[in-house]
């Protein structure tokens, strides 16, 4: 049980290590935009979505192949981890 804990843990974990560039990015850039917004007392919606949007499809693009290393680490953890939970059960 405390296993299955453990691996609960370290999965909300590399959730949250996952996402927090990328919302990072998003709330930098809408921090952003919105300055250069109020500035200019430009108030159009679309200058406020496309760079965002830009921004995270970038930031994917950069961190991506990373973030995909990190979850298929720990899909191998959780595989060998299952094993020896299972045999522990005897099954």
């Amino acid at each position: 049980m405390n296993e299955v804990l453990g691996l609960a843990g370290e999965a909300l974990s590399l959730a949250i290590r996952l996402s927090l560039p990328i919302l990072l990015v998003a709330l930098v850039t809408g921090l952003i935009t919105g300055v250069l917004q109020s500035v200019t007392q430009v108030q159009d919606q679309a200058l406020s979505y496309v760079p965002r949007l830009l921004a995270i499809l970038l930031a994917l693009w950069l961190l991506g192949p990373g973030m995909m290393r990190d979850v298929c680490e720990f899909s191998r953890q959780v595989m060998v981890r299952a094993c020896h939970i299972s045999s522990a059960f005897g099954a």
